[in-house]
């Protein structure tokens, strides 16, 4: 893996650190808002990408590289909505998958066959929090903060955990 790859991976690692960071602002919102259950979500979003922050970490370490952890930025702490809420964090994610599809041009460049591996999983993965992120976006959309289904909403997001993926 050449040194450039090695940079652009740790600071992906770092943005995903810094997305964790972002997901807990947004829980922390939520929680001010009485909402538990939707508070809920977005602290399993900030665990699922520590998660993948510590994969590219091992990935790093796997390879023979340092990884360099990074200041992390201050994160959006105040949202209008909630669907506010979710709107910034799916440009969020479409963000990342960007970042990651840029990685992913640099190791075909490199002919860096373990790395276009790897980086299949979480490009995957963003399909799949694109996907999550829009359906929540137009269930919101169609539905009051004030009605039931807005509270059943919460009542769902509460119930949500993480399970780590078997490797």
């Amino acid at each position: 893996m050449n040194d450039k790859l090695a940079q652009e991976l740790n600071e992906q690692m770092n943005f995903e650190f810094y997305s964790a960071h972002v997901y807990l602002a947004m829980a922390a919102y939520c929680s001010g808002e009485s909402l538990d259950g939707f508070a809920n979500f977005f602290i399993i979003q900030a665990e699922e990408e520590r998660f993948h922050a510590m994969k590219i970490y091992n990935f790093l370490n796997d390879r023979g590289r340092r990884a360099t952890l990074a200041a992390l930025g201050e994160p959006k702490n105040e949202y209008a909505s909630m669907l506010d809420a979710f709107e910034h964090g799916y440009a969020h994610e479409q963000q990342n998958t960007k970042r990651f599809y840029n990685l992913a041009d640099i190791a075909l460049n490199d002919r860096e066959h373990a790395t276009m591996y790897f980086l299949k999983w979480f490009i995957d993965e963003q399909v799949e929090e694109e996907a999550l992120f829009d359906n929540i976006i137009q269930k919101l959309k169609r539905i009051d903060k004030d009605s039931n289904a807005f509270y059943m909403m919460d009542a769902e997001f509460a119930q949500r955990s993480f399970t780590a993926p078997a490797e």
